[in-house]
């Protein structure tokens, strides 16, 4: 199946509001475990944090972690803002606006980069592997999933029926979408050797695949 790519940041107000209510409760819990198998600690870096409920999760499962999530999305940040308000670790978190592609943020500035269905988003991820690779610290962990492109469009309807068929139309469409547009993990992985990132790459489940780095031994 070839790849349909979609806009790169869900910035109206209706595309952010349908992502939030979405169930994504069972994938992000999936994904805070996988940090926490991978030795993730400290200041940490979430990239495309979207309505920012990972970084919350991942506050409740690491005791000493302080995260910055970054989105280029104002609507999506204002979801984050609410859901950080409302939690008891708020001031472990932070969110701000600013380019994955870009980060002002200095070379081996974060202990752990993180970032969960992003690259989907992006005509080329190479620059913002690049980038996480450059901001996290040597002996760190890096973990960056996606969605992987179904070889079928007919698998494709049978993933989106899956996984939200009790959705609404708006958030069929947005999955639909969301699957054309993602990578394959040869395509990933060659990316990633593309940039220099050295992280293994995974096939965690039906529809998701990892780039990740674990931890160092001390």
């Amino acid at each position: 199946m070839e790849r349909t790519l979609e806009p790169e940041v869900m910035d109206t107000a209706e595309e952010a509001d349908a992502y939030d209510r979405m169930d994504h409760s069972q994938p992000n819990e999936a994904f805070v475990s996988r940090l926490v198998e991978l030795g993730a600690h400290g200041r940490m870096l979430d990239v495309g944090t979207g309505p920012g409920h990972i970084p919350l999760l991942v506050c409740e499962r690491i005791a000493d972690a302080h995260v910055v999530g970054i989105d280029l999305s104002r609507n999506m940040l204002a979801h984050a803002e609410r859901h950080r308000a409302a939690s008891p670790h708020a001031g472990r978190v932070e969110f701000t606006l600013a380019d994955a592609k870009g980060l002002a943020f200095a070379d081996r500035s974060f202990d752990t980069v993180f970032s969960n269905t992003i690259l989907h988003h992006l005509p080329d991820p190479r620059p913002f592997l690049a980038e996480a690779y450059r901001v996290l610290r040597h002996g760190g962990v890096l973990l960056v999933r996606d969605l992987f492109r179904p070889e079928t469009p007919e698998r494709a309807l049978e993933l989106v029926r899956r996984y939200a068929g009790g959705g609404t139309p708006e958030q069929q469409a947005l999955f639909h979408a969301s699957l054309h547009a993602a990578f394959t993990p040869e395509e990933l992985k060659a990316m990633a050797a593309d940039v220099g990132v050295p992280a293994e790459l995974v096939v965690d489940s039906d529809r998701h695949m990892s780039l990740q780095i674990r931890a160092a031994r001390a």
